[in-house]
């Protein structure tokens, strides 16, 4: 199997654990969003300063939050995936998975306009126009249920927002990660500790509760893993076609399993940003594979026979 295929069943399982954790989160609804977090920052930092210590690079930990730009970087970082997480969660149990997966559809459009108004990258026309649909979307879902899509809009643009600010920081992904959940870890414990001391904590309940809450860490950990694996090996088109496995089964979970509402709203917008996405996808796709005949071209050029 060539490098490039490993990169993408990496990538597919990442984004299949990634569409698939709703189903994990539904099964803790009786667990408060925040005593879960909580859990998931725990676990997540035990298991990334393990794996870091196993490659011998817990050492390089510190360097992560060395001057006060990166400590600030990543500081902001880490609330705003927290807040990410913490939305995702609330939204599985209350009935919003829809909304959620809609979210991560969006996630993409969001990224290619932060990108333009915080590292003025040039928008092609047909960015422009996945943008626009991606807005209408919003705005005809919004005016159809006479309330705005806030779920979707909050984990679209935390997380674009999570991908702007680290795309600032030269850290490798495991790294600054373990350094965000680092930060986020007292927080975590004294909150878990202050529940628990009113009786209200759910780890040690039952061995299936609290055999859940420690997973979550591994289902923070080994999807980011595969990723970070994944877009070493394959291009970033290819990543960009791949991840829409996530929120497409995101969407299916709610809809087949969830049984959630759909209604003729759901459906306009959802076509909406479809269309949006095939229009963003194909114009990448494009620009990536003249993006490599140039590089061969100059590549050849460049022999020397």
């Amino acid at each position: 199997m060539t490098d490039e295929a490993k990169g993408v069943f990496a990538m597919m399982g990442a984004c299949t654990i990634w569409g698939l954790s709703g189903i994990f989160y539904k099964l803790l609804d009786n667990v408060p969003a925040a005593e879960i977090l909580c859990h998931r920052t725990l676990w997540g930092f035990v298991f990334f300063v393990c794996l870091l210590r196993f490659q011998g690079r817990l050492r390089t930990l510190p360097s992560a939050v060395s001057t006060p730009r990166t400590f600030g970087i990543v500081a902001f970082a880490a609330l705003i995936i927290s807040l990410n997480w913490f939305v995702f969660i609330t939204s599985i149990h209350l009935g919003h998975a829809t909304e959620a997966s809609l979210g991560y559809y969006i996630f993409p459009l969001a990224a290619v306009l932060f990108g333009a108004i915080f590292y003025r990258e040039k928008l092609s026309r047909a960015q422009i126009v996945s943008v626009v649909l991606a807005a209408s979307a919003v705005i005809i879902l919004s005016i159809g249920l006479q309330v705005a899509p806030w779920v979707a809009l909050v984990l679209a643009l935390s997380f674009a927002t999570y991908g702007a600010v680290k795309k600032g920081l030269s850290t490798g992904p495991v790294v600054s990660v373990t350094a965000e959940v680092t930060m986020l870890l007292p927080f975590a414990i004294a909150w878990l500790a202050v529940i628990h001391s009113r009786g209200d904590g759910h780890f040690g309940e039952d061995l299936a509760t609290s055999l859940m809450l420690m997973f979550s860490g591994l289902m923070t950990a080994v999807p980011l893993i595969l990723f970070s694996y994944a877009t070493r090996r394959v291009t970033l088109a290819t990543i960009g076609l791949v991840q829409y496995v996530n929120p497409t089964l995101q969407f299916l979970v709610a809809t087949l399993i969830f049984r959630e509402a759909f209604t003729l709203w759901h459906a306009i917008a959802f076509a909406l940003i479809w269309t949006a996405l095939v229009i963003y996808t194909a114009s990448s796709w494009r620009r990536g594979r003249a993006a490599r005949k140039v590089a061969r071209a100059a590549g050849t050029s460049g022999t020397v026979i």
